[in-house]
C-alpha cells in the first residue's frame, strides 16, 4: 500500500494508447450490466471514475474531447437522451485535467475528498438534464455517486499497481 502516501519510490511505466482504450472499453460493458431497481440507481458510473482516473494521471492523452466521445458511445449503449453522458464525461474530464497536478500531491484519501466533489457535479449534470426533461429530479440517482466515489480507491490501487517497476533497494 506504497500509494497511500504521495513519496513513494516506484517508477511509473509509460502507458499504452491500448492499455488505456481496453480500461475504457471495459468500463463500458460494466455500465451495461443489467441491474433493476435500487441497483440500478446504486451502480457506479464505471466509465466517470476510469476516464476521471486517466485524465489526472495522463491529461495529454485522454483529455476533454476524448472524453466527449467516449460519452457519445455510452449514450448510444445506454439508449439515453443523446448528449447527456458527452457533457457530464466533458465536464468531468475538464475537472480531471484542470485538477491534475493538485490530485497527484494528495494521497488516496484525500484523492477520495476531492474525487467525491467532481462526481457531484457530473451527477448533478445528469439531474439537471433528467429534470429539464421529464420535470422531476431523480434524488437516488444520487446513490451512485457514492458508490463511485467508493471504487475510486481500488480502480487507484489496482492501476497504480499495473504500472509500478519495483526499484531494487540494495543496488543504487
Amino acid at each position: 500500500m506504497t500509494y497511500l502516501h504521495p513519496s513513494n519510490p516506484e517508477i511509473q511505466r509509460p502507458v499504452s494508447n491500448l492499455f488505456i482504450l481496453l480500461t475504457v472499453l471495459v468500463a463500458l460493458f460494466l455500465n451495461g450490466l443489467p441491474l433493476e431497481g435500487i441497483w440500478l440507481m446504486m451502480r457506479p458510473d464505471f466509465v466517470a471514475v476510469v476516464l476521471l482516473y486517466w485524465c489526472t494521471h495522463n491529461p495529454l492523452r485522454l483529455g476533454v474531447g476524448l472524453s466527449w466521445a467516449v460519452g457519445i458511445l455510452a449514450d448510444v449503449a445506454d439508449a439515453s437522451l443523446f448528449g447527456q453522458h458527452a457533457l457530464a464525461y466533458t465536464l468531468l474530464a475538464f475537472g480531471g485535467v484542470v485538477l491534475h497536478r493538485r490530485l497527484q500531491m494528495f494521497d488516496l484519501r484525500q484523492q477520495t475528498t476531492q474525487v467525491f466533489i467532481i462526481l457531484v457535479l457530473t451527477y448533478a449534470v445528469y439531474a439537471l438534464v433528467h429534470w429539464q426533461v421529464n420535470g422531476y429530479v431523480v434524488w437516488p440517482y444520487f446513490l451512485g455517486c457514492l458508490t463511485s466515489t467508493l471504487l475510486w480507491a481500488p480502480l487507484s490501487i489496482m492501476f497504480q499497481a499495473m504500472r509500478q517497476l519495483r526499484v531494487d533497494r540494495e543496488h543504487p
